[in-house]
């Protein structure tokens, strides 16, 4: 009696159901980790599962921050001449440009969504040149070798070869020549900005803009711009702009930066073997490790890790800065550039590279819940002494299931790639390591690879000897065929990516990293129209994780198949709401009406009135044109 007495004490019995309880959950785990890893058929669970409850996730808070501030966006939306003048003169300082009724009337026209907030990048672009004498402007920009001109709503192009994008945006122009004022427009036809004046510089020009705002008396106000005669009959000689090359372009570029950035006192570095430096934890300025503030996200300035983890600032393909303010516009610029910004040339093109044609997906819940990237080996030069450290490089390897799997087992340093290093699964709480690991869930939900090298010297796109050990080159997928996936990353090249625009006109959802300025930065939100990622990549897994989920499906009582973790409504939530706004604000009339506004705005600052222009129509009583 004692000893039974002591077998079934209440210690004993309390072993033995922790004893059974552990073995349940680690026999269930072995079967659930080789379900998860094959992608089985879908788990039946017990008639009375309930998925456990969604606890808060920092995603859920992102995405409603980004609604709240697109009402506010919204609610600024102007319907009439009179208001839209109104808003500009609030936000501006001063009168609209001469043509400012004609512009809204085309606006209209075209069934626009007119916010003033949209055409910030405008302001942000010319304010500098206010603090240039006007006639130096218009008299250096038509002595520049590639130049597209309006003359009595005739446009016309100086290149000294035929160049696709010269044709392309000289074809933009001309749609709307009929509009536009005399001007001299010159184009950058490199990949990579031109300009890069020292912040201190451009500290003063901008406050000589600020200075130069006041609502003129309407008495005062000059209607009609000058005309550019004077440059016509005299045209003088070309400015030697002293183009920067062959310097380390980190230096180059850092001087664009605030003396107190982190970055404007960092020098450039100059060894790039091994991978690069990662942040031991999440991001500086991230939300809980996710980008909340996407401008800040995309400034090197902010984020001197940048000049050896991005190509751009490892090694350039090519480069040709100036210091001097001059007006070169182009599709895009880093945030210290003072170049001024159209809408690419490859967003204006009906090439389906591109775009993918007029299809761009269909429904969602047809798609394949997978990631999907093709791109070549590009963003700058990589050779055998630098590769490592390249954007494009390291995402592919980031992503690549067997790469991770490979640098998870690596006994030299565990999480350790040649050309990434892995933070703990615990940084960003997994769900879908819980299960497996790492690189066995990416096998199953990442289809990305590279379809050339690229390499230098120059070997032949399919063959680079020392990436071949770590690359295998993949066959292309047009875009029509990239659209069957739930998710596209969207990465930079050597400049920014042609393919955003389509990814955001797309039924999937994009995932953009860019360290680049657009014509249309404004009127995106992150969280709301795409989803942002750093230029570390290390949020990527927690993003997948939390719209993919671990991959391991199950069916609920009401026979509805759903994925453990996965926050499918929210992907499916960004990407039609991406879709249904660029269709709203990035067509091709949308570029037309920014690029109007732009012209306006720069033939006003190039002329010596500027101060006194103005349009004020909208404040007489009878007359609104």
């Amino acid at each position: 009696m004692v000893y039974l007495s002591r077998l079934f004490s209440p210690l004993a019995v309390l072993r033995v159901l922790l004893f059974l309880t552990l073995a349940c959950i680690l026999t269930g785990t072995a079967w659930l980790w080789n379900r998860g890893a094959h992608n089985a058929v879908p788990i039946a669970m017990p008639h009375d599962y309930k998925p456990p409850e969604a606890t808060s996730h920092p995603i859920d808070h992102l995405m409603k921050k980004a609604d709240t501030e697109w009402f506010k966006l919204m609610a600024k939306e102007t319907i009439d001449l009179p208001s839209a003048a109104r808003a500009y003169r609030k936000r501006r300082g001063r009168h609209p440009p001469p043509g400012f009724g004609k512009w809204f009337q085309f606006a209209q026209e075209h069934n626009a969504v007119i916010v003033e907030d949209f055409f910030d990048q405008i302001y942000h672009d010319l304010a500098p040149f206010w603090g240039i004498e006007a006639r130096k402007i218009r008299r250096e920009a038509k002595q520049f070798e590639q130049v597209i001109s309006v003359r009595n709503s005739t446009t016309t192009m100086k290149t000294d070869q035929d160049r696709v994008w010269m044709n392309l945006w000289h074809n933009l122009t001309a749609t709307m020549q009929e509009w536009l004022p005399d001007i001299d427009v010159p184009i950058n036809v490199m990949d990579e900005s031109r300009v890069i004046v020292p912040w201190e510089d451009i500290n003063e020009y901008v406050k000589a803009e600020r200075d130069s705002r006041g609502i003129v008396p309407r008495p005062e106000v000059v209607t009609k711009l000058s005309g550019l005669e004077d440059v016509d009959d005299n045209p003088g000689e070309p400015r030697d702009l002293q183009w920067v090359k062959g310097v380390a372009y980190w230096d180059t570029a850092r001087v664009g930066c605030a003396p107190d950035s982190p970055a404007r006192n960092v020098e450039a570095a100059t060894d790039f073997s091994g991978p690069p430096p990662v942040p031991s934890g999440f991001p500086e300025r991230s939300y809980e490790g996710y980008v909340q503030n996407w401008t800040a996200a995309k400034d090197p300035c902010l984020q001197p890790e940048l000049r050896e983890t991005h190509g751009t600032f490892v090694e350039p393909i090519s480069q040709a800065t100036t210091h001097f303010l001059f007006p070169i516009f182009g599709g895009s610029k880093l945030p210290m550039n003072n170049d001024i910004l159209l809408p690419p040339a490859m967003y204006w093109t009906h090439d389906e590279f591109y775009s993918g044609g007029e299809w761009h997906g269909g429904t969602w819940n047809k798609k394949k819940s997978q990631v999907m990237w093709r791109g070549g080996a590009t963003g700058g030069r990589n050779k055998v002494e630098n590769w490592t450290r390249f954007h494009r490089h390291r995402f592919v390897s980031m992503v690549n299931g067997t790469a991770v799997q490979m640098a998870e087992k690596n006994p030299e340093g565990a999480g350790q790639g040649p050309n990434f290093i892995l933070q703990s699964y615990k940084t960003y709480h997994l769900t879908a390591t819980q299960y497996m690991d790492l690189g066995t869930w990416l096998k199953d939900i990442a289809d990305v690879g590279f379809v050339h090298l690229v390499c230098f010297p120059e070997t032949g796109n399919l063959h680079c000897p020392y990436t071949d050990p770590f690359f295998e080159v993949k066959e292309g997928k047009p875009m029509k065929e990239q659209y069957h996936y739930k998710f596209l990353p969207d990465l930079d090249g050597n400049s920014f990516s042609g393919r955003y625009r389509s990814f955001l006109k797309s039924t999937s959802l994009p995932i953009k990293a860019t360290i680049y300025s657009e014509w249309h930065d404004s009127r995106l939100i992150p969280w709301l129209h795409f989803v942002p990622m750093d230029n570390s990549f290390v949020d990527i897994y927690g993003i997948l994780d939390y719209f993919i989920g671990t991959g391991i499906d199950f069916k609920t009582e009401d026979g509805k198949v759903l994925t453990e973790g996965a926050h499918d409504k929210a992907a499916e939530k960004i990407a039609m709401a991406g879709k249904e706004w660029a269709e709203k604000v990035l067509r091709r009339e949308d570029m037309l009406i920014y690029v109007m506004r732009l012209f306006m705005e720069y033939a006003r600052v190039c002329d010596d009135q500027r101060e006194k222009l103005g349009f004020i129509a909208d404040m007489e009583r009878n007359d609104l044109g």
